[in-house]
This record gives structure tokens, C-alpha cells and sequence, in this order.
């Protein structure tokens, strides 16, 4: 038996500061169309894929840049996409700003079902930068002051003939996102970035960007026997350049598409969910092989706890 879904990955180019939601939402329209042409069931798009990336620049007021959020999901700018959606039979991802009506701000990806019922919202969890101006800095990642951290974890749910779970951005950096998925079972997870290439903390890792990014989702799919669908926005924007490179993996880690531009792109693959089993079932069978109760420094610490010196100790 097999369960095809056939996923599209629609990579964004840049989005100038001032375009504007409607501008955007046409592009996201004439990828979706795109993806339906192709077959697709569900198209994902990348991390905050409505507006620039915002955290790039610093406000004394933190609600400086709330014109930059949505304060409902759909809202009267991207209705059109879900109209859309629904009459093409076309689900998708979408990666916002997310303002609440309790004036709490999240990095959010929404998943939407082919009928255009809404299946499940994610909130980042690993939200990286700072908090505090650093005009130091060629650019600024101040997302730790305009988002804050989701304490809702990573839950997964049941969509698309199959169980369905999502990250954002840094979150797919963590070991702990996927296994906390694939310990629910998850047989695809969905991935949006905005990924800078310059890092200025260390821009000795700038060359290796691109590698790091297929690492870690290529291990998260083959720890965890499931598909791992990486959808970047790319190229220059306002004079940073991100990282593209968009994948769709398999449960094996093998990238089995990946985007060649830096641009607005759709790629495409047809995903065996019950592929998943292979891996799963066998080599990464859970419940034989884990062994949680060796685990609990996962749980129950945060930084490094270096051992002792012993040389020190043998001194005193």
C-alpha cells in the first residue's frame, strides 16, 4: 500500500520593504496555481512569506513594527489565497507575523487543508538573535525582541491522509524538533526559513550555510522516518542576502528536490508517506530500541555542565 501525497515547495524571492500584502499575496496566488497545475495537494510556503523580514531593523517601541503582523489569519489581504485554495482543492502552509488579540507576537505558520479548513497553527519555539539595538552589526536579528518564545511545543496533526507537523526556521537546527514530532509519529514535517548567509556572531560559518541547512533537515528526516519539506525565502533583500536552496527530503535523508534559484520557485515531489515504515519499523524502531530513562539530561538541563577537572581534584 502507499499514501501519495504530491507536495509542492514554493520558495519566495525577496520582498522589498515596501511591497505591499497584495503584491505578495499575488505572488503566492500564481505559485499556488502553479502547484495545482503540477498535482499538488499541498503547497508550503517559507517563514513570514507576507512581508521583508523585519527584525533586520531596530524600533525604540517594540510595537513599531506591528504593521508588519496580521491580527486575524485569514484577514481581508490574504482571504483571496484561501478562496483560492479551496476552489483548486489546494492546501497550503503560510508562515506569518502573528499579533493576538492579547497583544502577544509569534513567529506563526498556519496549515491549511485542501478543503480549506484550517488543520493545525505553529508557533516558533527557538527564536535566535537578540533582544537590544546592536548597531555593530551589518544587519540586525532582532527577532528575540519582536516575537516571543512559543511554549506550545511541537504538536502534530492528523491532515492530508496522513500526520503532519511543522517548524520554523531555527527550530529545524534542534534535535529535539524532530524527535518530539516523531514521537507522535510524524510522517512529514513542514519547514519555512528566512536564513541570512552573513552571520555576524561567527562569519567563519558563512560558507558553510548551505550545508548546514540540508544537514540538519536530512538528519532530522532519517532520525525520524519522515519527509521534512524545507521551503526557503531567498536571495537579496533589502542588501542581505538569505540563503534559498529549498529541499524536499525523504524519510532515507536523500533530498529529492531542491530548488536552483534565489527566486519565486516551485518544486515539486510525489511523497510516499508509507516510506515512513521503513525507517520506523526497522532501524529506528522507537519503542525497541530508546532508552528515555538515560536521557534526562534532555529534560532537565539547559547549558553545558562541564564533568569536573580531575587533575584539579587530585591537587586538592
Amino acid at each position: 500500500m502507499t499514501r501519495l501525497i504530491n507536495v509542492g515547495a514554493a520558495q519566495l524571492g525577496p520582498i522589498a520593504k515596501d511591497e505591499s500584502r497584495e503584491s505578495v499575496v499575488e505572488r503566492l496566488l500564481a505559485l499556488l496555481r502553479q502547484g495545482a497545475e503540477a498535482g499538488c495537494d499541498l503547497v508550503v510556503f517559507p517563514e513570514l512569506a507576507l512581508t521583508t523580514f523585519f527584525p533586520r531593523w531596530y524600533t525604540d517601541d517594540i510595537a513599531g513594527h506591528d504593521h508588519y503582523f496580521e491580527t486575524s489569519m485569514p484577514g481581508p489581504e490574504t482571504q483571496p489565497l484561501f478562496d483560492e485554495a479551496k476552489k483548486l482543492g489546494v492546501g497550503f502552509a503560510l508562515g506569518y507575523a502573528e499579533l493576538t488579540p492579547e497583544g502577544e507576537r509569534f513567529n506563526t505558520t498556519i496549515l491549511v487543508e485542501r478543503d480549506g479548513s484550517t488543520v493545525g497553527k505553529f508557533r516558533k519555539v527557538h527564536i535566535p538573535g537578540h533582544e537590544n539595538d546592536e548597531p555593530w552589526r551589518p544587519f540586525q536579528h532582532l527577532e528575540r525582541r519582536y516575537f516571543a518564545e512559543s511554549d506550545e511545543g511541537f504538536p502534530v496533526w492528523r491532515g492530508f491522509d496522513g500526520i503532519v507537523g511543522m517548524a520554523t526556521c531555527n527550530d529545524r537546527r534542534w534535535p529535539e524538533t524532530y524527535r518530539e514530532m516523531g514521537l507522535q509519529g510524524v510522517e512529514m514535517i513542514l519547514i519555512g526559513y528566512n536564513t541570512p548567509i552573513h552571520y555576524a556572531p561567527d562569519p567563519g560559518q558563512n560558507a558553510l550555510q548551505g550545508f548546514h541547512n540540508h544537514l540538519c533537515m536530512q538528519a532530522g528526516a532519517y532520525q525520524n522516518g519522515t519527509w521534512v519539506i524545507g521551503v526557503a525565502k531567498g536571495g537579496t533583500e533589502e542588501g542581505v542576502e538569505s540563503l534559498a536552496q529549498s529541499a524536499i527530503i525523504a524519510p532515507s535523508g536523500q533530498i529529492v528536490a531542491q530548488a536552483v534559484t534565489t527566486g519565486d520557485e516551485l518544486i515539486t515531489a510525489s511523497c510516499d508517506l508509507d516510506w515512513c515504515r521503513h525507517y520506523k519499523e526497522t532501524l529506528f524502531d522507537f519503542a525497541r530500541y530508546r532508552r528515555p530513562e538515560v536521557y534526562q539530561r534532555i529534560t532537565t538541563q539547559k547549558g553545558v555542565i562541564e564533568p569536573p577537572d580531575a587533575s584539579a581534584q587530585d591537587n586538592s
